[in-house]
């Protein structure tokens, strides 16, 4: 070998240059096999932002955004169908299609931007919304990030797919904490939760802040009134009513608040039941 200094450096360039294509050639395979793996469920839809390269063919390596038809334009390729379509399979139609123009092909497609995936969020319990999933995410993962869910009905709380009811009632997964009860959200869910009239206690009337108080055992009509800022100047506290359903028979009770604050008469205290209505009266004079 002729060992002069141009020709050692040559060598050592061709050599650095050889490397170099192997270490990238290697990292575009993990690139594939990693895109693939990791994205092999995730269905790509309009709008998702995809990376494709073609492994030495710079015309054919750029970023694209997929049209509302669901379509994506390759340079020499044309039209192509990305959206409902999975990372691997495109990869796969892509790799036959360049195929026609280069010779053994190594494609890589990457998810780089994701608008598609959602999920729909309605009913009176909880604010209206959606969710973008720009994760794997569980049912109670969703659930902890909905405020004020503890609020609403779960018993009759359900997610729809595809037109039909797949899980129903969150009372055990959410307030048990049974994960058993726990499921993976797909992109297009669409969750209802109702307002639970059954689970608050409403105080009304002559009090400083009228509100819905939760119910929890044991809560008593003083207790609520606390909670709703007490009474005001004007009410008559011996002019509290209770007013509560027992099926189709209305309740009223009657409360006298004086004999309680004023005499220790814990008879008036009464204690609540789910759904209950307190309305303090104001008074004449």
């Amino acid at each position: 070998m002729n060992l002069e200094p141009d020709n050692i450096r040559g060598f050592i360039q061709r050599r650095m240059v050889s490397k170099m294509k192997k270490n990238i050639f290697v990292i575009a395979l993990i690139l594939l096999f990693t895109s693939s793996v990791w994205a092999a469920d995730y269905l790509i839809g309009e709008g998702d932002t995809l990376m494709i390269s073609v492994w030495g063919e710079k015309d054919l390596t750029l970023s694209v955004v997929v049209r509302p038809d669901g379509k994506i334009s390759i340079p020499a390729v044309g039209e192509v169908i990305a959206a409902n379509t999975t990372v691997k399979d495109l990869q796969s139609t892509l790799t036959g299609k360049i195929a026609r123009i280069v010779k053994n092909p190594i494609v890589t497609v990457l998810v780089t931007g994701i608008t598609n995936n959602k999920v729909y969020l309605y009913g009176g319990g909880v604010k209206l919304g959606v969710f973008p999933l720009t994760q794997r995410t569980s049912l109670l993962q969703l659930l902890c990030q909905i405020e004020n869910v503890r609020y609403a009905d779960l018993k009759k709380a359900y997610v729809l797919r595809n037109g039909e009811k797949i899980k129903e009632d969150f009372t055990k997964l959410y307030l048990q904490g049974d994960t058993r009860e726990d499921i993976a959200i797909e992109s297009n869910d669409i969750i209802y939760i109702s307002t639970n009239v059954n689970k608050n206690v409403y105080v009304m009337g002559a009090v400083n802040t009228p509100k819905f108080v939760e119910y929890r055992d044991g809560l008593t009509v003083m207790e609520a009134i606390l909670e709703a800022g007490g009474f005001t100047k004007y009410a008559s506290p011996n002019d509290t009513m209770i007013y509560r359903k027992d099926g189709a028979r209305e309740i009223t009770i009657t409360v006298k608040m004086k004999k309680l604050m004023n005499s220790g008469d814990l008879s008036q205290n009464a204690r609540l039941q789910p759904g209950d209505y307190i309305v303090v009266k104001e008074s004449l004079f």
